[in-house]
């Protein structure tokens, strides 16, 4: 069993800067990438960045790529996403997920645990 839990989400204006946590326990010693996901309203869950335990590698949607930034702090058992230059495109419902899976994790089928959720609103 594990637990996610996000926070950190709120109403910024374009250009700002918002810091989103996610603090992970249970079994998480068999995860493998840990990631976030956005979902706006009328559209599908897409993927954001995720993160490997192992070698330490990130993928980030091109949407993101020079603005957010992926990291996870063991010691505390939490990921963040740190996002600056913020778009009203990003407004959506930020979510944190972990698999076991070391490949096919860009879409939401390769994760099996998911935090409740964390709006997002960026205002012009």
């Amino acid at each position: 069993q594990v637990q996610l839990v996000e926070s950190g989400g709120g109403l910024v204006q374009a250009g700002g800067s918002l810091r989103l946590s996610c603090a992970t326990s249970g079994r998480t010693f068999s995860r493998y990438t840990w990631a976030w996901f956005r979902q706006a309203p009328g559209k599908e869950r897409e993927f954001v960045a995720a993160s490997r335990r192992v070698g330490g590698s990130t993928d980030y949607a091109d949407s993101v790529k020079g603005r957010f930034t992926i990291s996870r702090d063991n010691a505390k058992n939490t990921l963040y996403l740190q996002m600056n230059s913020l778009k009203p495109e990003d407004t959506a419902v930020y979510y944190c997920a972990s698999s076991t899976r070391v490949v096919g994790t860009t879409t939401p089928a390769g994760y099996d645990y998911w935090g409740q959720g964390t709006q997002v609103t960026v205002s012009s």
